[in-house]
């Protein structure tokens, strides 16, 4: 199976490829040069050398730890300061779902997994690995992101099939005292969503945590955009924004109604963010992190992998300690990749509103004050269809786009469908190709609708004639 970011262009355009599908950083934005200083640092000191060149601690590199809860603390300033023992190394946000699946879930006794829909695709697999294949429900979004009501009808409706088929306790897992296992769990990405664009609002958040702790869901979101950000504004002066514009999930678990570690609960909450340095360093190094209670987060550190050969990415974590310690990442995200992704997302949105707008496209949460991310979700003027635009943009303009179909939930698409949608990454693509690859696809959809003009005037006419022979006869 060919993968998605592989997909080639057109045989038969002799126009220059343009890819608005590919979700990676534009190799101009790799920081490899802070990461040639950080490992040559860390490589000649034999203190982290040896230590990152071994089996390293189950939890991770306690530099990288330290560092990043020291980081996540003054971008999200939270009520008390993210000690390092809410943090556990990873190998990414992938790597780490899966982590959270085997030690946090048992696929008989875990009912459902929600997965908040449009859905980031390549989710579905790790899904799939740990038993849940025919447990994937699609949850859809409204302007303020999950769609709250639906989730917990949804919910209830498959409490009451598991109490009336009796599975009220863990079938596969054993239990185990450093872990637990969830009745659902909950997958999204909060923040400038792959795919649909979307941010949650605060009100969600907070009643998604409360609908968590009622029916005993542990919500995982992909928390790996939220330092690329900008103001929405296309004529701002200030670009760089080093402080959160909502708290995360995680954190909202943290401190409401006392908090995940309250009295009377179990002491592992019910989020658990993944972080990950692949958007704002580089997907190649493979790390991350999750953050969640004390608990939680050692439970995620005594995954049988890790058991066996330690924290993941133990060698690149002590090159991303050290480039977080001398402050020189910080200052690449806040000075370089927001004011840089911001000038993309300007160019491509400009464009949309010049180009596609007019033809009846639209774009979701136009009023907020704060977007980022890597991709613009777009709405087609009914009856267009995706697959149908993507694949004559491909044909004919040499343009890759995703079609809104390929997010959708497998099994589940009676609620949340998407058919009539695209999705468009200005971040692979050299920034003065984005505005011609919306051009390109503004003549694309013009010509469908045409043609749709003129199926029309033909059925039109062929009524009227159809009409005018029988009243003769």
């Amino acid at each position: 199976m060919v993968a998605f970011s592989d997909i080639g262009g057109s045989r038969k355009s002799s126009k220059k490829l343009i890819n608005l599908l590919r979700g990676w950083p534009n190799t101009s934005l790799l920081p490899t040069h802070l990461i040639e200083k950080a490992s040559h640092n860390a490589l000649s000191n034999k203190e982290i050398a040896f230590p990152g060149m071994l089996y390293g601690p189950d939890p991770g590199d306690p530099r990288l730890r330290k560092n990043v809860a020291s980081w996540l603390t003054n971008f999200y300033q939270p009520l008390a300061p993210i000690p390092p023992e809410r943090i556990t190394i990873t190998g990414g946000a992938s790597q780490n779902l899966a982590c959270l699946l085997q030690v946090f879930t048992d696929p008989i006794y875990t009912r459902n997994v929600w997965i908040v829909s449009p859905a980031y695709m390549l989710a579905f697999r790790i899904f799939d690995d740990s038993g849940f294949h025919q447990k994937l429900r699609a949850v859809p979004e409204d302007e303020e992101g999950i769609n709250i009501e639906f989730l917990k009808k949804e919910i209830r409706k498959s409490e009451d099939k598991a109490s009336a088929d009796g599975n009220n306790a863990p079938h596969v897992k054993p239990q185990r005292a450093w872990g637990k296992i969830y009745r659902h769990v909950i997958y999204a990405v909060p923040t400038f969503s792959n795919p649909s664009f979307k941010t949650m609002t605060l009100r969600r958040r907070q009643e998604l945590v409360k609908v968590a702790r009622e029916y005993d869901a542990l919500i995982i979101t992909d928390d790996v955009y939220d330092f690329l950000q900008w103001t929405s504004s296309l004529s701002a002066q200030t670009q760089s924004l080093d402080k959160a514009v909502l708290p995360r999930i995680v954190d909202v678990d943290r401190y409401l109604n006392g908090g995940a570690e309250r009295e009377g609960a179990d002491g592992f909450g019910n989020a658990a963010s993944n972080g990950s340095f692949s958007k704002i360093c580089g997907p190649g190094l493979r790390t991350g992190w999750v953050e969640g209670t004390e608990k939680l987060a050692y439970g995620v550190s005594q995954t049988g992998t890790s058991r066996s050969g330690g924290s993941p990415s133990q060698l690149t974590a002590t090159f991303v300690a050290e480039t977080l310690e001398s402050g020189e990442l910080q200052r690449y995200v806040y000075e370089t990749l927001q004011p840089a992704y911001g000038a993309r997302y300007r160019k491509m949105i400009t464009a949309i509103n010049k180009e596609l707008i007019p033809l009846g496209c639209t774009v979701p949460q136009t009023d907020r004050d704060v977007v980022g991310g890597y991709f613009i979700w777009l709405t087609l003027p009914h009856p267009l269809k995706g697959a149908v635009v993507a694949q004559r943009a491909k044909d004919e303009e040499n343009l890759i786009v995703a079609q809104g179909e390929i997010f959708e939930v497998p099994g589940d698409t009676d609620h949340a469908h998407f058919e009539y949608d695209l999705r468009m990454c200005f971040a692979w693509e050299d920034i003065e190709l984005l505005g011609e690859g919306i051009e390109r696809l503004a003549c694309v959809i013009r010509s469908l609708q045409n043609d749709q003009k003129e199926n029309n005037s033909t059925m039109q006419l062929a009524t009227e004639n159809r009409g005018g022979a029988k009243n003769f006869w």
